[in-house]
């Protein structure tokens, strides 16, 4: 793999706009498998050139949920490492000289159009083969800029600080190509792309300047990001070729979109059809919108890395379920697929459900009895939570499930579903469970198995089918027609719990 022969540097470079979509993290995942398989550093550099957008709150958010998910940077601005600072705004001022020094190469310009005469322009110049018109070769000379005024006039207008940008000056008809790691050679016709604005008016860089110069000071050998940005890739590597050298390139690869029900996976169709998209709860500041993260919604993190990893890639076989070790261990990016990967919830709540199966019952304890407090269950008896969770977890596909899956252990059921079981209720149902009362008093060794041969000994004795008594001693121990086996419920709530809950369903099927 060519570029491996240098230490292995990527990095995730998020715009602190808002929430952490399931691709952005997806992303972040892919740099920090490839980074952690090659004993490399994965870095985290916070994109925020873009000042109208930026978004209070929102930086803070992503650490947060990279921390949940546990995929933390080795260098970022909570982390510094030799190649700081991690923030563009803090490394503004190094970004005009490189602008600056396009312009004396004769591979950028001066542009002091105004944003009047940039509307007229796509006015004056719109026709029905080019309904948007874009500032490229076809229309510069047209505009006022360093390249149609004359060197004493653009001097002039620099001296008296007139507001201008810095615009990369595309070649005509030229073919650039590059190779990506995980769709071959990529081809661009260098006359379909516009002279992008490098430096803005206020001296931030665009995106386009910042990334490869954060690229080359921070020593990135490997950029990998959302196929979004294939038609911005001319402009980098022609600003590659001109400022560094395209040998100093880092090799790229552009992961496939995440699609939805109908295109590119966004927030309004999980607000749509009910499923978070976001990694945690995010509350956009100006319209106090709420959007429901996987965190809040119930996910374990190692679930949704899991589920994440397969969008888009396998390791060629028919396994699913992957711990972050064998993750890091079998990930490669040629395995990436190239097409749109499709997001199923269903399957998303598949990986949950199976992930919380196989979780030993003290790692989820911490999460479970937050939840439970959150709801007013108040936890006095940790080992007896730590029961009840074992006997419930099979039974949840999201951690909150735990709480309507649980509450009855915790709080003595007052509402019956007496409607269950007054059809069929006989006085000859009544008398058994009076005598299984009696029985339960003598029991002494009290496990589920004891209490279940009990009370089928004792159906037996009376001629009664023990199926026909299970029904009304769960609604009796439970309230309703749910939970795990009765016995096991009964052998957790104990003997005195549980003689009390059986009088209180007898009287109330009786009266």
């Amino acid at each position: 793999m060519r570029g491996m022969s240098k230490k292995v540097r990527v990095r995730f470079a998020p715009s602190p706009t808002g929430g952490l979509h399931l691709g952005g993290v997806r992303t972040v995942l892919y740099n920090y498998l490839f980074a952690r398989k090659h004993e490399g550093d994965f870095v985290l550099r916070i994109e925020d050139t873009d000042q109208s957008r930026y978004v209070a709150g929102a930086e803070e958010y992503i650490f947060n949920c990279l921390k949940w998910c546990g995929l933390e940077p080795d260098e970022s601005p909570l982390k510094e490492g030799a190649y700081g600072p991690y923030r563009q705004s803090e490394r503004k001022p190094m970004y005009r000289q490189y602008a600056e020094q396009l312009v004396k190469q004769g591979h950028a310009y001066y542009a002091f159009d105004t944003p009047e005469e940039l509307e007229k322009m796509r006015s004056d110049f719109k026709t029905e083969q080019n309904p948007s018109p874009q500032y490229d070769h076809t229309i510069r000379m047209k505009m006022r800029n360093s390249l149609t005024l004359s060197t004493e006039s653009t001097q002039k207008l620099l001296v008296e600080n007139t507001r201008h940008v810095i615009r990369i000056k595309m070649p005509e008809n030229e073919t650039i190509s590059f190779t990506d790691m995980i769709r071959g050679e990529v081809s661009f016709d260098t006359s379909l792309v516009d002279d992008k604005v490098l430096l803005k008016a206020d001296g931030m860089p665009t995106y386009h300047l910042a990334v490869v110069v954060d690229d080359s000071l921070m020593k990135i050998s490997h950029a990998f990001r959302g196929e979004e940005w294939l038609p911005s890739a001319p402009v980098h590597i022609l600003l590659w070729k001109y400022l560094f050298g395209l040998e100093a390139m880092p090799q790229w690869a552009h992961f496939p979109l995440i699609l939805g029900p109908n295109g590119k996976l966004s927030k309004r169709d999980g607000a749509k059809y009910g499923f978070p998209v976001f990694a945690m709860n995010w509350t956009d500041p100006k319209t106090n919108e709420l959007t429901e993260g996987f965190k809040e919604k119930g996910f374990l993190p190692d679930a949704f890395i899991n589920l994440l990893a397969l969008l888009g890639w396998n390791d060629g076989t028919e396994q699913e379920l992957f711990s972050i070790e064998e993750l890091i261990e079998k990930f490669s990016i040629e395995r990436v697929h190239s097409g749109g990967a499709k997001f199923d919830y269903e399957k998303a709540k598949w990986f949950n459900h199976e992930w919380i199966k196989q979780s030993e019952v003290g790692s989820l304890k911490s999460e479970i009895k937050a939840i439970l407090e959150e709801k007013g269950i108040s936890i006095t008896d940790d080992a007896f939570l730590v029961k009840v969770i074992g006997l419930v977890k099979d039974r949840c596909t999201f951690l909150t499930d735990f709480y309507e899956q649980s509450k009855f252990f915790f709080n003595t059921p007052v509402v019956l579903d007496v409607e269950s079981v007054k059809p069929k209720w006989n006085a000859e149902k009544s008398s058994f469970f009076q005598d299984y009362i009696k029985e339960l008093q003598n029991v002494g060794n009290w496990d589920a198995g004891t209490l279940e041969s009990s009370f089928k000994e004792l159906a037996q004795k009376k001629n009664i089918k023990a199926g026909e008594l299970q029904l009304p001693l769960r609604i009796m121990l439970v309230g309703e027609k749910k939970g795990p086996p009765v016995f096991e419920i009964s052998a957790c709530l104990g003997k005195k719990e549980s003689v009390k809950r059986i009088e209180y369903g007898v009287s109330l099927f009786n009266s």
